[in-house]
């Protein structure tokens, strides 16, 4: 690979992110039709490298979502923060299969000391295991099979070897408002998503402790920090003292919500998570690294084990009992960006990072009620629920304001009502550009008021 490809892939690359915070945050429809420009008959002989390059920013980036800019409210989707995109680029440049010390010795240590960095940053419990997957979907079943793999374990059934088919039923409580990866986890690993029993939720999205159900040592709980809507944390601690007396598992879904541990005054909402046995979180969610970044915590390192090792005869230099706690092999060094923001944050940077978020978000809020707008949730975190007079005018707003640009945020339904959501997950937002989107808002909200179509 020439030096002068990989700085034209550079120029590229800086030029897109300096118009990041400038451009649409949706691409528009011209941008959308380009993307024809990349359809072809495969061709019989191949393009050169500055033509492939070319093609990409030429019809590629005009249509990228600016997800890693100022204004992008959907889901719950961080920034990237800088050093993680040379990081990003420094893995590319590696390529390390970062399953082992003998595919990777550099990416064996960087994991090793960003999982004691994490387990501290967080709180849990030091004896926990940590692993790197693509996301909380991954991270989730990564947990669960653990979990699974205990549970039959205790029945004296070998669900690795034998499978599910005549295995003890393990019962699965989960919220009313589980995330819908919590349900594919589940799915995935022969569970169902149909047969779990779920339990009301109060007003702002947490578990109804009063509904919950008897536990047994045949129990999985999954509890939320962070309600994906609301940002609501269910009662954790109570949650994990029941379960401790029945020996159920409690396993946490924290692909956001989690990080409020490691901010001085959101840790209170978090409280007894430590108890839990298994968690899931992101990275490129509130730590604002590039995608993919998932991290799975299992406070039980021998089941995890159990669950996920294998062994073959080309595989006896790997120590399986180290990095082989995860589903993939052929694992990208997604550690290292993960390593470089906590490296770089520190934990006041990261303290400041999601207190600021959730600063913003409240602003938000309330400027959003200063146009009229309804606000459906206690802001606890940084997540907003919003709807207006009916749901054809929330839907009609939002819309509207997809299609003006200066923003975009996307749809839910909470509690029965169609509303939208907001979340503000990066480092890069600021008090202006929430104004800016306030703005964009009202201007919206009277091209809908007066008919103007969305």
């Amino acid at each position: 690979m020439s030096r002068e490809l990989l700085n034209k892939a550079r120029e590229r690359a800086e030029h897109f992110l300096e118009e990041i915070d400038s451009r649409r945050v949706f691409p528009d429809q011209a941008a959308l039709t380009g993307l024809s420009g990349f359809e072809e008959v495969f061709p019989e002989q191949g393009a050169t490298e500055e033509q492939v390059l070319e093609l990409l920013d030429r019809y590629g980036a005009p249509a990228t979502v600016a997800s890693a800019g100022r204004r992008y409210f959907g889901f719950v989707v961080g920034g990237t923060l800088p050093v993680t995109i040379g990081a990003n680029w420094m893995a590319t440049a590696w390529d390390q299969v970062a399953s082992s010390k003998v595919t990777s010795p550099v990416m064996d240590k960087i994991e090793q000391v960003t999982s004691g960095w994490l387990l501290d940053v967080l709180d849990l419990p030091e004896e926990s295991v940590v692993g790197y997957v693509t996301g909380a979907t991954m991270a989730t079943f990564t947990a669960l099979a653990a979990a699974r793999h205990k549970l039959l374990a205790r029945q004296g059934w070998d669900v690795e070897g034998r499978g599910l088919f005549g295995a003890p039923e393990i019962k699965v409580v989960v919220s009313d408002e589980v995330h819908v990866t919590v349900l594919k986890a589940l799915s995935l690993l022969g569970f169902g998503k149909e047969r779990v029993v779920r339990v009301p939720t109060d007003a702002n999205g947490a578990m109804d402790i009063a509904s919950h159900p008897e536990l047994d040592d045949m129990t999985i709980v999954c509890v939320q920090a962070g309600n994906v809507n609301s940002g609501a944390f269910d009662p954790v601690a109570e949650i994990c003292g029941r379960a401790s007396k029945a020996g159920a598992w409690v396993h946490v879904d924290g692909a956001f919500g989690l990080w409020a541990r490691a901010a001085k005054e959101l840790k209170h909402l978090t409280a007894g998570v430590e108890k839990a046995d298994s968690w899931a979180t992101d990275g490129h969610k509130w730590l604002n690294t590039p995608y993919d970044a998932g991290v799975v915590i299992c406070r039980d390192q021998q089941s995890l084990y159990q669950a996920m090792s294998v062994s073959a005869a080309y595989l006896r230099e790997i120590d399986t009992a180290a990095q082989n706690y995860m589903p993939e092999f052929s694992k990208r060094a997604r550690g290292l960006e993960i390593w470089a923001a906590l490296k770089f944050l520190g934990r006041n940077g990261v303290d400041e990072l999601v207190t600021g978020c959730c600063q913003r978000a409240r602003l938000f809020a309330r400027g959003l009620e200063g146009l009229g707008l309804t606000i459906q949730n206690s802001v606890v975190l940084n997540q907003v629920v919003v709807s207006w007079d009916s749901p054809e005018k929330t839907e009609a707003l939002m819309q509207a304001v997809q299609k003006e640009g200066t923003c975009w945020f996307g749809p839910t339904v909470w509690k029965g009502k169609a509303a939208f959501r907001i979340s503000v997950s990066s480092w890069k937002t600021t008090e202006e550009d929430i104004q800016l989107s306030l703005q964009a808002i009202k201007k919206c909200m009277a091209t809908v008021n007066a008919g103007g179509k969305a």
